[in-house]
């Protein structure tokens, strides 16, 4: 792809806006930066692009700077339905995701994974997966590292196994992943994407230029996801916990197991997978198919899977005071996946939940706490949606309060010897915090101040 010289359009100056900036202006590029927060609101990123010959268009999105650029590059925060952005579009150049920009620049393998939940997890485990094999792996993405900072200056002999969401898929055109698994597919994000038809569009784009020596990677027991092998052409490999499977990976007399036609390889025993919970094994599974697609041993994935101890904010264990565990999930942003925390507890769970409103119901979500859920306690801007929907089912502890150490400290007290303490919002962080890691990293610290009473 030829960048000296061209036009380029970064809209909006976050993680990886800013990662975009930089290494269009190494490749020799006109960059103007837009982003809708002023200056004031983008001091530090400003910062890292001093001394670059690059250009600020700051407090909003005009109309008018449409017609500047030849491709324009939009960070997966912002909506790809404003007028600026439908007016690039409309006039037939092209508005791409920094995921699809990068794929065009790099010559290095690409292993993708996407789903409405589950994607950190997987991504990070494949990624140990890998790099165990000896291979110079690039764990990169939704993850947190923006893949254009790393797909620049990797070789062709290294991978990349980056974590892909909805928005980032949003903006692509080409983009062709080696092997691409598709965890599973829920209502979320209905509020940008509109429809869950739509949603599950978006997340099937990341097979659509996938060919017959790709491979797809798709969970055989949700049927919207499996489904998606109708239109694939790439060569597809399913994974299950609840079947056995012809081909593909699956738990078999309580291993987890690989098979293509006559040939069955036993990875490691799914107990002794240190990571908790039904959907954990489903992840696993999700990424030994990935590694085996991709000619890792067999023996390399069964010492990594036995070793994986998860991510920061995904079922993260905190602390144990006065006999209740802290754990903190801010990863689970939506309902299905705070469910499937709740699952993974066993015990009883005081749950700390509310954030961002993404449009999603949430009667199905507290019809599911079947009496595991002996209290709750909500913030942030669904608190009253949640509490409407703990009421219907006649939970009696339900407290409202305004900010996490408040939340932590009414939890601590709900609490009793034996049961847990479970940050788990169902809701995206947007409302209170910049991420969820903030999100979580705010929970850890107010459990930490609990030990000071201790």
């Amino acid at each position: 792809m030829e960048i000296k010289g061209k036009k380029i359009l970064v809209i909006g100056l976050a993680v990886s806006g800013l990662e975009t900036a930089k290494t269009l202006h190494g490749l020799g590029a006109q960059v103007l930066v837009n982003d809708r927060k002023s200056e004031v609101g983008l001091k530090e990123a400003i910062a890292a692009l001093e001394g670059m010959n690059i250009q600020y268009v700051l407090g909003g999105h005009p109309v008018e700077l449409a017609a500047w650029p030849h491709l324009a590059v939009i960070s997966p925060g912002v909506p790809m339905d404003i007028p600026m952005v439908r007016r690039i579009a409309e006039s037939g150049r092209e508005v791409i995701s920094e995921v699809e920009l990068a794929f065009r620049l790099t010559g290095t393998p690409i292993v993708a994974i996407t789903g409405t939940n589950g994607k950190t997890t997987t991504t990070a485990l494949t990624g140990e997966i890998f790099s165990l094999s000896g291979r110079t792996t690039h764990v990169v993405g939704n993850i947190g590292t923006p893949v254009i900072h790393t797909a620049v200056n990797s070789r062709s002999g290294d991978v990349l196994v980056a974590e892909i969401s909805s928005f980032q898929l949003e903006g692509t055109r080409d983009f062709r992943p080696a092997a691409a698994a598709v965890l599973n597919i829920t209502p979320d994000h209905l509020d940008r994407h509109r429809t869950f038809d739509n949603y599950t569009g978006i997340k099937a784009r990341i097979l659509r230029n996938q060919g017959p020596q790709d491979y797809a990677v798709l969970n055989a027991d949700e049927p919207v996801t499996a489904s998606l092998a109708k239109k694939c052409r790439a060569k597809v490999l399913y994974f299950s916990r609840q079947r056995i499977m012809d081909t593909g990976a699956f738990v078999e007399d309580g291993y987890v197991v690989l098979r293509k036609g006559k040939i069955l390889e036993r990875v490691c025993r799914a107990a002794d997978l240190k990571i908790p919970g039904d959907h954990n094994l489903e992840n696993a599974l999700a990424a030994a198919a990935l590694a085996w697609c991709m000619d890792v041993p067999v023996k390399v994935m069964g010492e990594a899977l036995k070793s994986f101890e998860g991510v920061a904010h995904r079922l993260e264990y905190v602390d144990t005071v006065r006999g209740v565990k802290f754990i903190n999930d801010s990863k689970g942003t939506n309902p299905d996946a705070s469910a499937k925390a709740i699952k993974a507890v066993d015990r009883p769970v005081v749950l700390i939940a509310g954030g961002y409103d993404k449009g999603g119901d949430f009667d199905g979500f507290v019809k599911g706490f079947d009496g595991k859920v002996k209290g709750v306690v909500l913030m942030g801007a669904t608190a009253e949606k949640l509490k409407c929907a703990c009421q219907k089912v006649n939970l009696s502890s339900i407290y409202v309060v305004e900010d996490m150490q408040e939340a932590v400290k009414k939890a601590a007290l709900i609490a009793e010897e034996g049961d847990t303490v479970l940050l788990s919002p169902a809701c995206a962080s947007w409302d209170m915090y910049n991420n969820f890691e903030e999100r979580g990293k705010e929970f850890k610290k107010a459990v930490g101040l609990l030990r000071r009473f201790d």
